[in-house]
């Protein structure tokens, strides 16, 4: 599955943990109409992230 759509969301800063930042991202997610398929694939990217670099390249995919 590719999710193209973007969320509009104020990032956690980026010394935040990834999971951290994956609930204010879930969060938004639900307030801007994303199904459950579509966060729960968000959320398998972002826990099968390598590092921290991955995660940000994630998150910047999304973000509108």
């Amino acid at each position: 599955m590719r999710i193209r759509k973007k969320v509009r969301w104020a990032a956690s800063p980026a010394t935040a943990d990834r999971y951290a930042q994956l609930g204010a991202f879930v969060k938004a997610a639900e307030q801007q109409g994303w199904s459950e398929a579509e966060i729960q694939f968000v959320i398998d990217e972002v826990v099968d992230a390598r590092d921290e670099a991955e995660v940000t390249v994630i998150f910047q995919d999304y973000t509108a």
